[in-house]
């Protein structure tokens, strides 16, 4: 088993790409501490994975990720319930509001920029100081579609998910003396509630084509879960030690052997960067 004797935390794990992630972990030979918001949902999934994976242990505890006492509590629980972490999976997230940037609700704006970036920073502040001592540790982040491309008419979902992105970029290099890689995920496009939100709002707040694309998911089907979920199986265990700083698509990057080219990561692939004129082929850029 690929992840025997490691302890997972993971964020938003009652439900969608959470819970399969924690399914995932457990098969592998994890124990996992869950949480999310809603407390029906979080016990109903903790009672579906106690009994399906009798062998592990598995934990749960309601949490605002946004609310920094509540991490701390958190973090504090899956310690003393599970002894040790090993991983912390930050899958928490919400879309935040729809429609043009400027006649959309700023507390829901602000509100989705506390759960999404704020989500992952307050737990990875929690654990870090663990991981330190440990001297080893993996923090994987759920990216999402608007962190490398704009996502109009969801403006504070787009943001963050960038901000995300290269907070765990930096994180990366932070954590690197101490043998910490943390490494953000791409999944794809889910069939989750979000895009049954997107179908809710309508073309007129989200825009044709993004309304379409997200009908066309729901009607025909979109990227497995399971593919998001194989994937921080991956960079949770030690085959992918020394892998840190970057964003991975779980639909297209070769991630089942990113180990065989570890040696050529140590740059700019997989990040997030700045494109210049000659990267398009044109002098035009040039000093």
């Amino acid at each position: 088993m690929k992840l025997k004797n490691v302890n997972a935390l993971i964020t938003g794990g009652s439900q969608g790409l959470g819970k399969v992630i924690a399914e995932h972990f457990l098969r592998e030979g994890a124990n996992v501490a869950l949480c999310a918001r809603s407390e029906k949902d979080l016990s109903a999934t903790h009672n579906e994975l106690a009994k399906k994976f009798p062998a592990q242990k598995v934990v749960a505890k309601t949490c605002d990720v946004s609310d920094e006492k509540q991490v701390n509590e958190l973090v504090a629980f899956a310690l003393r319930e599970l002894g040790s972490l090993q991983a912390l999976i930050l899958n928490a997230g919400i879309y935040g509001p729809m429609g043009a940037t400027e006649s959309v609700s700023l507390d829901e704006w602000r509100r989705a920029m506390d759960i999404n970036l704020y989500g992952m920073l307050l737990p990875c502040r929690a654990a870090i100081p663990h991981f330190k001592k440990a001297k080893h540790g993996k923090i994987i982040v759920l990216s999402g579609g608007g962190a490398t491309n704009p996502l109009p008419n969801i403006s504070s979902y787009a943001a963050s998910k960038a901000a995300v992105v290269r907070l765990a970029e930096t994180l990366a290099e932070e954590l690197k003396p101490f043998h910490v890689d943390v490494n953000a995920i791409a999944p794809g496009a889910l069939k989750t509630r979000f895009v049954e939100q997107v179908l809710e709002a309508g073309p007129e707040k989200v825009g044709t084509e993004f309304f379409a694309k997200n009908k066309k998911w729901s009607e025909e089907g979109a990227v497995p879960l399971e593919l998001g979920a194989r994937l921080a199986v991956y960079l949770a265990s030690a085959e992918s030690d020394g892998i840190t700083g970057k964003l991975i698509s779980a639909q297209w990057d070769p991630w089942e052997k990113l180990h065989e080219f570890k040696s050529d990561l140590n740059n700019d692939i997989y990040t997030l960067r700045r494109i210049v004129p000659k990267d398009r082929g044109k002098k035009w850029g040039d000093k």
